[in-house]
């Protein structure tokens, strides 16, 4: 049998970025969680109003 001499390349040394700090969050996204909230507290009070109508009118997408 004829044996079989195997190169291996290295891989080049990665280099590491620095973690920056963000800020915790940002003002678009506690906005956008306000929204939602306020989204969802309307939704709820539809919901305790009357929620047989609410699930009448929901109509689904895509045939199902």
């Amino acid at each position: 049998m004829a044996e079989r001499e195997q190169k291996r390349k290295t891989a080049p040394a990665r280099e590491t970025d620095e973690v920056v700090d963000a800020p915790a969050t940002s003002e678009t996204g506690e906005k956008l969680k306000a929204d939602i909230d306020d989204l969802l507290d309307e939704i709820d009070e539809v919901l305790e109003s009357n929620a047989e109508d609410f699930v009448r009118s929901y109509v689904q997408k895509g045939g199902q």
